[in-house]
This record gives C-alpha cells, structure tokens and sequence, in this order.
C-alpha cells in the first residue's frame, strides 16, 4: 500500500474540486520529466531552478571537459533529487494555495486513499456527487 496526504481548501465550497491527494514519497514522472513535470503542476520557481541545474550541468561539462559518463551522473543525480523532492514541492504549492493538511491515508491508489479518508469524514463524502 501507498501512502497519500490529503489536502482540503480551508475555505472550500466544492468538495470535488477542493479536495486534493498527493502521493508520499518517490515520483517517478518528476524524476523522468523533471523540468516539463515541475511546469505541468504550476510549480514555476522550482521549474526554473530545475531547469537552471540542468543547463549549468551541460554548460560546465562543456567548460571543464567533462567525459560524458560524469556528466550523465551529474544530470542523474538531478533527476534523483527532482524525484524525492517533487511531492514536497506539491505539497508547499498547495499550502500557499490555502490548502491543510487534513489527514495522511493509505491505499492502493489514489482513489482508495480518499475513499478511505471520506469513510473517516461522511460529512464531506455526503457533499460529493458519485
């Protein structure tokens, strides 16, 4: 099982659109698509920073000469940092956006992590359309 945070709108209206689950741990479309993930989720300044690794870690490999071999690891190490880091950085997102941290769940999936949440809160399940 996995486990998922559960974020709530503090002063959320719609439960569909205002509740919002976010996987603890690795992520591996951050580690893959690092740059392109960061901007998918809105998350610009650590989009920027990502690209700006990325760029230095081309440019000094040019500069100092650099075999290819380190300069793969150096760009692999940047993707394994994005990957562990890529969740806490949705979660900080969300916190400036007026999210809480409303309860940590485990699940399968996302979906099951919710659900189990909502069975903990049936004043919220009750208020969402199936």
């Amino acid at each position: 099982m996995k486990v998922y945070t559960i974020h709530l709108r503090r002063h959320g209206l719609d439960p569909d659109r205002d509740l919002l689950v976010v996987k603890e741990g690795f992520s591996w479309p951050a580690f893959f698509l690092s740059f392109l993930w960061a901007l998918w989720h809105q998350l610009w300044v650590p989009a920027g920073v990502i690209f700006l690794a990325g760029t230095a870690i081309g440019f000094s490999g040019t500069k100092l000469h650099l075999d290819p071999l380190s300069q793969s690891a150096l760009s692999l190490g940047l993707a394994v940092i994005v990957g562990y880091m890529g969740n806490d950085f949705r979660r900080r997102r969300l916190d400036r956006l007026g999210y809480a941290l409303a309860d940590v769940s485990s699940g399968d999936n996302a979906d099951a992590a919710l659900r189990r949440y909502l069975d903990t809160e049936p004043v919220l399940a009750a208020d969402i359309k199936p």
